[in-house]
């Protein structure tokens, strides 16, 4: 099984776990809401793109509201059968789901209390650092202050060119959900004091 599989299959098993209506990470979402979401993202192609372009969005919340107001086993059904046949994410799921689903996975996981990373899994790592490595300046592309990820092995990505940088040190699954704009994470600031504040405090993501 690839990552995306492997992540998709465990945030089933959790959603299966957890129920419903327990929190997430994402902003005002329930597990329901963000099963929906997934489920949207990878079957319904005329509602997808207003998860990106605002003027669309109307539409993909009428229709995420439709999916969320599905049985729970039915939903979650959906989210670990994965893209239909005919779906372009069947094709490229390793490509465009390794990220979206470790994210969510860590997104249920995380809203709950006593959380810890999982442990290291260097097929997953390998596959989030070269995720993270394509994607790093378009994440970082707000910041005013240069910015390097490290991993504590001593690999590294300049995520944004500049004068003394903010290092963010951590392994690469933490490095990934704080470029996503996740806030509980383990991962470590070091630089000037000013632009390790200017950072934590930076719009990060899409």
């Amino acid at each position: 099984m690839g990552v995306a599989r492997d992540e998709r299959a465990q945030l089933s098993n959790l959603f299966t776990e957890v129920g419903p209506d327990v929190p997430t990470l994402c902003d005002g979402w329930t597990s329901r809401d963000l099963a929906a979401h997934l489920v949207v993202r990878e079957r319904r192609l005329d509602a997808a793109p207003g998860i990106m372009i605002k003027a669309l969005a109307g539409h993909t919340e009428r229709v995420q509201r439709s999916y969320a107001a599905r049985p729970w086993s039915e939903l979650v059904d959906l989210v670990r059968t994965g893209p239909p046949a005919l779906s372009p994410f069947r094709l490229v799921d390793e490509q465009v789901n390794t990220t979206e689903y470790f994210i969510h996975h860590e997104d249920v996981r995380r809203a709950a209390p006593g959380w810890e990373p999982r442990p290291a899994d260097e097929t997953r790592d390998r596959a989030l650092w070269a995720a993270l490595s394509r994607t790093a300046r378009l994440y970082y592309r707000r910041s005013p202050v240069g910015v390097v990820l490290r991993t504590p092995d001593g690999r590294a990505i300049t995520a944004r060119a500049g004068a003394d940088p903010v290092t963010i040190t951590g392994e690469p699954g933490e490095l990934l959900l704080d470029a996503f704009g996740r806030t509980k994470t383990k991962i470590d600031h070091t630089g000037p004091e000013a632009a390790v504040a200017t950072v934590r405090s930076l719009r990060r993501g899409l």
